[in-house]
């Protein structure tokens, strides 16, 4: 195969723009969050006490969780006085570049040479 650079600095600007969402979805305490808010089903959004009630962390843990998802792009915040609810971002878009990204990380590795039977 000949190297495509241009796919490959393409590539490399993807990961940079989802790097914010790949940390926020690598960690294992913000993926039971997040599973758990899916559990809870609540349209308006959850305040963190109420996620803080499912899960094994503090509430000062749960706001930290809570506000990488959303510096992330994966949650939006809908304020009444001084209640914060948190909800999924409906728009995703963040999302839809991590997708992206992946497709093109998957395309261009399918050009790599098959190197299976290679010894080491």
């Amino acid at each position: 195969m000949s190297e495509n650079p241009n796919g490959v600095a393409q590539l490399a600007e993807e990961f940079e723009d989802c790097r914010r969402i790949l940390l926020a979805l690598g960690d294992e305490n913000r993926q039971h969050l997040i599973l758990e808010m899916m559990r809870m089903d609540q349209c308006g959004g959850v305040r963190v006490g109420a996620i803080t009630e499912r899960s094994h962390l503090s509430r000062p843990a749960v706001s930290h969780h809570v506000r990488i998802l959303k510096d992330a792009g994966l949650l939006n915040v809908r304020r009444e006085g001084t209640k914060n609810y948190y909800y999924f971002d409906a728009d995703t878009q963040a999302m839809d570049r991590l997708i992206r990204m992946l497709l093109h990380a998957k395309a261009i590795m399918e050009q790599l040479p098959d190197r299976s039977g290679d010894q080491y």
